[in-house]
């Protein structure tokens, strides 16, 4: 970002973060405050947000859930339950507020600067260890054979989180074998502490009409059937 201000003599990258389904952002940039590279320095105008930790307590690292009402918030969804995506087990907010889920991390920085952290379905806490799925995704590319992979977290009754690894592959490959592959390369790139639960060999990942690998989809069909 900061090479890219540079080739427009110093003028600022206007991050901007929100979705179709908000009817534009939620959080950007605005020029009439002080601009840092790769962070956002304001909610959108008409909009108000609250970040919760995981106890769903107010906090300045955690989920972004959206305050509604708000123009331009989407009332239905095609071919989907509105109200299951957005608001089904979703927290009050400090002060009884309805919250709308949106599903970014996000974080406050000092400043009035706020950081983007990804997708809440893509962290995980494996051990107490705080982990993205595409730092998993990422080592197990060099897995052979293994097209592509989506890493998940599941709870099993209620326990502890535990890595499930769903995999397309350009062959058939023994599952014993291509876990035993998969944990060998988390151990010498990634961290030997993360031990894999469980491996799931799909012909194809579920993914959105924009080509997002749906991973709360496959958490949720994963313990539905365990």
């Amino acid at each position: 970002m900061r090479w890219l201000m540079r080739q427009a003599d110093g003028r600022p990258v206007i991050e901007y973060c929100g979705g179709t389904e908000i009817g534009g952002a939620y959080i950007s940039g605005t020029v009439a405050r002080p601009c840092v590279a790769g962070t956002f320095n304001t909610p959108t105008l008409g909009l108000d947000v609250v970040i919760l930790d995981e106890a769903n307590k107010p906090a300045d690292s955690g989920e972004l859930f959206v305050v509604p009402p708000s123009i331009g918030l989407s009332a239905s969804l095609l071919n989907k339950d509105h109200h299951e995506v957005y608001f089904a087990g979703t927290p009050r907010g400090a002060d009884g507020e309805i919250l709308r889920r949106h599903g970014d991390q996000m974080e406050k920085l000092p400043g009035g600067f706020w950081r983007g952290l990804g997708r809440a379905d893509d962290t995980m806490n494996l051990g107490g260890i705080k982990i993205s799925s595409a730092e998993i995704e990422h080592v197990l590319r060099t897995v052979p054979s293994v097209i592509e992979t989506a890493a998940i977290a599941v709870s099993c009754g209620g326990g502890p989180s535990q890595l499930v690894i769903c995999a397309v592959c350009a062959q058939s490959l023994d599952k014993d074998q291509l876990a035993t592959a998969m944990q060998s390369a988390i151990k010498r790139d990634l961290n030997p502490l993360f031990k894999i639960h469980d491996v799931i060999i799909l012909d194809a990942l579920p993914r959105t009409a924009s080509n997002k690998v749906m991973r709360r989809e496959l958490r949720a069909k994963y313990s539905s059937e365990k």
